[in-house]
Order: structure tokens, then C-alpha cells, then sequence
């Protein structure tokens, strides 16, 4: 029994011997081949989005504001559709009923997200002062 534990111990250390060898060979290989990007002091890996950051917090601060857009820009034509269906409802209660539920979706969804941001803000920088994240 000792003698497995002691053999699978010397096999997770090959295992993970290989893992880091293979992660530093990749990372130089990616280096020579260019996909780095050379911007600032944060290192940065060129994709087909642009140059991502490879750091937590500039990738959260890379990724934010995009999604808080796509979100604000779904929320604006989710309005626009119910108003548009409450316009050509032609005084037909369901449709109305329909198409207010719609609209308010679309506000209490856009309100979520804003107070989403709101409370990471409030945690992750006011209360726990998580670095890289402002």
C-alpha cells in the first residue's frame, strides 16, 4: 500500500514535471511565433478580437465594458420592439399586455446589469480592495 502511494506520488510528479516543461516550451514558442503583442507594461496575447490581456484584472477591465454595452444595446431594442408591438396592438388587451411586459423586461433587465456593476464595484474594490481592479 505504501509502496503504490509512494508510486503514484512519483507519478504526479512526472505528470506535472511534463505540464510545466510543455507550459514554459509553449510559452517561448509563442513568443518567437509573435503572438504577443507588445503593448504597455500588461502582457497581452494577439487573438482574433485583438490583443487580449493575460492578467486577471486587465482582462476584466479589457471585457467590461463591451459586455455592459452589448447588454445596454439588447435592452434598447428589446424597448424598441415593445413599443412597437404596443403601437400596432390595435387596442387588442393581450397584445398590450404582451408587449408592457416586454418593455418592462427590458428595463428591469438593463437595471440588474447597472446594479450588477454597481455592487462589483462596491465589493470587489470598496470592501475586499481586490488589486487590478478599478
Amino acid at each position: 500500500m505504501i509502496y503504490l502511494s509512494m508510486k503514484l506520488g512519483l507519478l504526479a510528479k512526472v505528470v506535472l514535471f511534463v505540464a510545466l516543461f510543455a507550459v514554459s516550451s509553449t510559452r517561448s514558442a509563442l513568443a518567437v511565433s509573435g503572438a504577443f503583442c507588445a503593448q504597455g507594461a500588461s502582457p497581452t496575447i494577439n487573438t482574433a478580437l485583438g490583443c487580449v490581456p493575460v492578467e486577471m484584472g486587465a482582462f476584466v477591465a479589457w471585457l467590461l465594458p463591451p459586455l455592459f454595452g452589448i447588454a445596454g444595446g439588447i435592452s434598447f431594442l428589446l424597448m424598441v420592439y415593445g413599443f412597437i408591438l404596443m403601437t400596432t396592438s390595435a387596442g387588442d388587451p393581450k397584445a398590450v399586455q404582451g408587449a408592457w411586459e416586454t418593455v418592462t423586461s427590458a428595463i428591469s433587465g438593463l437595471l440588474i446589469s447597472i446594479f450588477a456593476l454597481f455592487l462589483l464595484r462596491l465589493i470587489a474594490v470598496g470592501i475586499l480592495k481586490i488589486p487590478g481592479i478599478n
